[in-house]
């Protein structure tokens, strides 16, 4: 076989290779038939948006509009109202999805009518008339996710805690700079009560990381059968949000899909 064969059958493959990269990658595009093609992200507290840079790189290759809200974590009101500016911006039936304390924004915002179905991400779930502090009672102890709080009542988690507690399988250079520009909450926001609870009229499901230390166990799963959230459970930190993206995305997919039928 001469020089010039072997590179003719060399491009050949090559190009067949692109080819078949591109053919499965336009397979996992959402069809332009699917009636739910937005989806708005929220949040939780210790942390900001750009933490979705993976979830929102997934849905938006598969032809997905996304929004992601900057919650100023001063009140829930202020939380909510953050959600609701994101939802007034978009142009049809949309999936809210929260992580963390996100959860309860979600619960009161999600009654917005563009929301067709809610996503949890290791998130809390509380019901109107409830606290989100409430949902901690009578669940084990987060003993290695330690807060403090400064004078004004602000809360960070502890930075020597971070790693163990919050994103023990980020990668060292990444967790070190999530704990050092973490977003304090103002923890009177844990004590407000709710005035609406969006799951007891919107399809919900739940993404729950299995090594998640913010959240004992059976209170996150506690949170998802009362709430009759259909359920992923994946091998993660707290920070599932940020190295679970795809798992995340699909469960996302999967209720706008749902909606869509």
């Amino acid at each position: 076989m001469n020089t010039a064969t072997k590179s003719l059958l060399a491009a050949t493959a090559l190009t067949a290779g692109l080819a078949s990269n591109i053919t499965s990658h336009a397979a996992d595009r959402i069809p332009d038939t699917q009636a739910v093609k937005n989806v708005v992200l929220v949040h939780g507290a210790f942390a900001d948006g750009s933490g979705w840079r993976g979830v929102y790189d997934e849905l938006t290759q598969r032809g997905y509009r996304v929004a992601i809200v900057q919650n100023p974590l001063t009140s829930l009101e202020d939380d909510v109202a953050a959600t609701k500016r994101a939802l007034d911006r978009q142009d049809g039936p949309t999936v809210l999805v929260g992580h963390s304390w996100g959860g309860t924004v979600i619960t009161e915002a999600g009654v917005d009518p563009k929301v067709t179905s809610l996503v949890y991400v290791s998130a809390l779930s509380p019901d109107a008339g409830e606290t989100t502090a409430q949902q901690y009672e009578g669940f084990a102890p987060a003993t290695e996710f330690v807060l403090e709080t400064t004078d004004d009542g602000f809360g960070y988690v502890k930075p020597e805690n971070f790693k163990s507690g919050f994103a023990h399988d980020v990668g060292e250079t990444d967790v070190v700079f999530m704990r050092d520009s973490q977003v304090p909450i103002n923890m009177s926001a844990f004590g407000t009560k709710l005035k609406n609870a969006a799951w007891r009229s919107k399809p919900s499901w739940a993404v729950i990381a299995t090594e998640d230390k913010a959240f004992d166990q059976a209170m996150l799963l506690h949170m998802a059968e009362r709430i009759g959230a259909k359920v992923t459970k994946v091998s993660a930190s707290h920070a599932l949000f940020m190295t679970q993206p795809k798992v995340v995305a699909d469960t996302i997919d999967q209720a706008a899909q749902s909606a869509s039928q």
